[in-house]
């Protein structure tokens, strides 16, 4: 089953959309899968199923092994992407959202060499909701409302093409459907 769409979505963190602000710094995706949402948020709160969700290819591979619990956890993965120096990088992801089994979300960010880390401002969340005993609306929104200007400069947003939304969700429908 599936039955994607695109839509506007309502700001994920502080400072997003407002009346005052014209440009949409949101997207998202929905997908109807034949699935209890509480398997649907055991897949997303497993890192080392991130890697086969992913639909850019740029996620490699956990680094922390271990469930997802609670909102502050740390997990970082390995990531590529032909654009760095040598491909290879590591991303620092800290859990914003963790309400099983209706919503999760993480903040990306790296750690600056010196153990301090730092977020960009946006964040990937997955808002799920029951549509029976065995079927599941997901939405996948990556917001990135809360990026500062210094970071705009080099990066443009989103930094991924309209599908990678798309691709995500349905490798999340195969993966959560045994498929």
């Amino acid at each position: 089953m599936s039955d994607i769409t695109t839509v506007p979505a309502k700001p994920l963190v502080p400072g997003g959309l407002t009346a005052a602000r014209l440009v949409q710094e949101n997207v998202s995706a929905t997908l109807t899968v034949a699935v209890p949402a509480a398997r649907v948020f055991a897949v997303l709160a497993d890192p080392t199923s991130h890697a086969a969700i992913d639909g850019t290819g740029w996620v490699q591979k956990a680094v922390n092994q271990g469930p997802l619990t609670e909102v502050g956890q740390l997990f970082r993965m390995d990531m590529y992407h032909a654009s760095r120096p040598d491909g290879d990088y590591q991303v620092v992801n800290k859990v914003q959202v963790f309400d099983a089994p209706r919503a999760i979300g993480w903040l990306t960010g790296y750690d600056k060499g010196d153990g301090q880390l730092e977020f960009g401002g946006w964040i990937w969340r997955y808002d799920l909701a029951p549509l029976g005993p065995s079927e599941t609306e997901v939405t996948l929104t990556y917001d990135w409302s809360a990026v500062p200007q210094s970071i705009r400069e080099y990066i443009q947003f989103p930094p991924f093409g309209p599908e990678h939304l798309i691709n995500s969700l349905h490798h999340l429908a195969e993966l959560v459907s045994g498929g």
